[in-house]
């Protein structure tokens, strides 16, 4: 009788603690997600004080409402809070020649900025009190097409946006809109941050400013949970903002979160902690294409009584049983800069707006000319 033998092969397992690399990583000292570190570190010197830039323009937004304005290329623009804490979403759009929220664990500590013709703009964004946030959307001014792909930049860059990152546009443009010259909100400033890394600080929670992770609220979502209709979530704020530039609601995107503090808990459900912004707080951005931009001051306010049941938060205001959401909004400051002639000669020598992605669009197709 022949004897069988059967062969028993053993696999070893490797364990390793390294964390893997991040999956969008510059390898090369030319690779476009290096931030134009000189050109911004010259940007942050500029100031109305010494003559390197010129108010051309101030927006004041309510609580609860929405208002879009225009940015050149070349420019910059600035959020800031002068009054504290708001948050908010904002939408911009780019001239080119070419083609959710849940409850907060943490308390918001609040302590109630000669012409040219150059079109090298600042614009900043600011609150009158401890100030929510702001929601914020981006777009081509020329091709409204283009615009902020909240997503791509999340890959790109972090799920929170620090200096030196920057906000990119959607298929098939692939460049950036604008990007982080100086972050001036700070967890730290209000005495919440657990721990720093090269990105910036670390709430207790594990939670960041400026958030990605999330997007507007709106009145749909809202309809589903709660069975309200609301007319003022930041969607809505945006959709009547856009309007009298010709573009409607399917127009709105997903929006960063400026002076949110956003993050994901042990078993990866987003959260929200009350924004840290102080009346110092401000965020500052360059212009990488001319864009309008629509910003919405958020109806959840600076978060820090933050909740469904407040929907339609008259009767719960009144009711007392639950915080007043409505006493937490407060408006933010717009404010549009030109850069001197002076200063755009010396800082934006050299500097030209990014092109579209060289790729052809031909996705593996050939169109033929006609009959053969």
């Amino acid at each position: 009788m022949a004897q069988t033998t059967q062969a028993t092969t053993t696999t070893t397992t490797t364990t390793t603690t390294t964390p893997p690399l991040p999956a969008y990583f510059p390898t090369t000292s030319t690779s476009p997600l290096h931030p134009p570190t000189a050109l911004y570190a010259k940007l942050k010197t500029l100031s109305e004080e010494n003559g390197g830039l010129i108010k051309t323009a101030e927006i004041l937004v309510p609580p609860r409402s929405g208002r879009a304005w225009k940015v050149p290329a070349g420019a910059l623009f600035r959020l800031s809070t002068p009054a504290g804490p708001q948050v908010g979403t904002c939408k911009s759009k780019s001239k080119s020649k070419s083609k959710s929220k849940s409850q907060s664990q943490s308390q918001s500590q609040s302590q109630s900025q000669s012409q040219s013709q150059s079109q090298s703009i600042l614009f900043s964004i600011s609150s009158f009190v401890v100030q929510d946030g702001g929601d914020l959307n981006v777009f081509n001014a020329d091709n409204p097409r283009e615009r902020f792909w909240a997503a791509r930049t999340r890959q790109l860059q972090s799920s929170h946006v620090s200096e030196g990152d920057r906000l990119w546009s959607n298929l098939p443009y692939m460049r950036p809109l604008c990007g982080v010259v100086e972050d001036g909100c700070e967890v730290r400033s209000v005495g919440r941050e657990a721990r720093r890394d090269a990105r910036g600080g670390v709430t207790p929670c594990g939670g960041r400013c400026h958030d990605l992770l999330g997007t507007r609220c709106d009145p749909y979502v809202s309809h589903m949970l709660t069975g309200a209709s609301y007319d003022f979530h930041c969607h809505s704020n945006l959709v009547r903002a856009l309007l009298p530039h010709g573009l409607s609601e399917s127009d709105v995107h997903d929006v960063l979160n400026v002076f949110q503090v956003t993050g994901l808990d042990s078993q990866g459900r987003y959260f929200m902690e009350a924004s840290p912004a102080t009346p110092d707080s401000t965020l500052t951005f360059f212009a990488e294409q001319p864009l309008l931009c629509a910003l919405s001051t958020c109806p959840g306010g600076d978060l820090s009584a933050w909740g469904w049941h407040q929907a339609q938060d008259a009767a719960t205001a009144a009711a007392g049983d639950k915080p007043d959401m409505k006493a937490t909004c407060r408006p933010i400051k717009v404010e549009v800069f030109e850069l001197s002639d002076a200063a755009k000669g010396d800082v934006l020598q050299g500097w030209r707006e990014p092109a579209v992605s060289g790729y052809a669009g031909m996705h593996g197709m050939a169109v033929p000319g006609g009959e053969d």
